[in-house]
């Protein structure tokens, strides 16, 4: 997704004060995140071993493909466990994995008895993960046989917290490569540093948590599990959180990943109130950031990607049922009534007169919400 805002001074963020930028949604009420006690102690996991979680729900028609991947990478000495998370499946996605235990010693096959949703099925893996480095695989993507290798060998010559990398994109026969934002590589870079600046990409706005490898002991504090009550949009609250706690990463020229596109099942494709998920995550990001003297100065970032994604959905609402089109204008509505009004203020100066459009339009929303408020 291009940008829409223009910088925004950083000084300007500390007259906005530590309010609460959004409100609870009571239509996802929180639930508890599983302690990290669970967690195998980083002196028990063996050098260099590393972790694969892939989420999965009814994927026999990739799972294969998916596993097949990991059976092939050429790892050395290094240890690979590979764990799948079936989510409730009800088609032969479980029988499917089972057929690869004698190619690859250390998968693991994990069943949710009802399906969980995918923020719940990576924190199994997490919970289960004995690897030293942990890495994130969607079932329907796969790896070429040195990525695993590659990005494990990244980690450890530059000691950082976590690795990012490119990633191939696979829409029908055609592949594209898709670079990271950050262009310096194979350097160690401070991941909150690299939130800014706001007129233009940077590496949060590259939130595909499959395009990198982690070290399990840094995610027991710096981001230690996905937000359950998010159906989508969870990659990007888990980013934000890693970036604002780690201490250190890098970007390596490793496009070892392959990711499917426009696949009908994708929530993407899917015109439901999943998509409004979005909503409820920018809640807690920006709720993070403004409550955080460290981390307040990244607010106007935060906002200037809530209100590039909320202009993304409401220009394709025309397509999604009448009541879910007024659901989606309503919470986005509510939610910008309880961002601080200068910074509110700031960011809508930076829109394109098309978007801000699109968004003062709502104000009436917004005022009743102010109203009930």
């Amino acid at each position: 997704m291009s940008a829409v805002l223009a910088g925004t001074p950083r000084h300007s963020v500390a007259s906005i004060g530590r309010q609460q930028a959004f409100p609870e949604n009571k239509d996802h009420p929180k639930i508890p995140m599983p302690s990290t006690s669970a967690l195998p102690a980083a002196t028990a996991r063996p050098p260099g071993s590393i972790s694969v979680i892939i989420p999965a729900m009814n994927q026999q028609d990739f799972i294969g493909d998916a596993l097949a991947s990991l059976a092939r990478q050429q790892l050395g000495h290094r240890d690979l466990e590979v764990l799948v998370i079936n989510d409730g499946s009800t088609d032969a996605t479980a029988a499917i994995a089972a057929e690869f235990l004698p190619r690859i010693p250390g998968l693991r096959i994990i069943t949710h008895r009802i399906n969980r949703g995918v923020s719940a099925a990576r924190n199994t893996g997490l919970e289960n993960a004995n690897g030293e480095f942990v890495v994130f695989l969607d079932p329907d993507d796969w790896f070429a046989p040195t990525h695993l290798a590659q990005l494990a060998e990244g980690l450890e010559a530059l000691e950082v917290d976590f690795v990012r990398c490119d990633h191939v994109r696979v829409t029908g026969a055609n592949r594209t490569v898709h670079h990271a934002p950050q262009a310096n590589r194979n350097i160690v870079l401070d991941p909150a540093a690299d939130i800014s600046p706001i007129d233009s990409a940077t590496m949060i706005d590259y939130p595909l948590v499959w395009a990198g490898m982690y070290r399990a002991s840094v995610l027991e504090t710096a981001a230690p599990r996905f937000d359950e009550d998010l159906r989508t949009c969870e990659d990007r609250a888990w980013m934000w959180q890693l970036c604002l706690n780690a201490r250190s990463y890098a970007v390596l020229n490793a496009p070892g990943v392959f990711y499917r596109r426009g696949l009908p099942g994708s929530l993407t494709q899917v015109f439901d109130e999943r998509q409004l998920d979005f909503v409820h995550a920018y809640a807690r990001i920006l709720e993070m950031v403004l409550a955080d003297p460290r981390h307040e100065v990244h607010a106007p970032k935060a906002l200037r990607q809530f209100l590039a994604v909320s202009c993304h959905h409401l220009g394709r609402s025309a397509d999604f049922p009448a009541a879910l089109r007024q659901a989606l204008a309503s919470r986005i509505a509510e939610q910008l009534a309880h961002v601080p009004a200068p910074l509110l203020a700031e960011g809508l100066a930076q829109l394109d007169d098309k978007r801000r459009k699109t968004l003062t339009g709502l104000r009436p929303f917004a005022a009743a919400t102010r109203e009930r408020t």
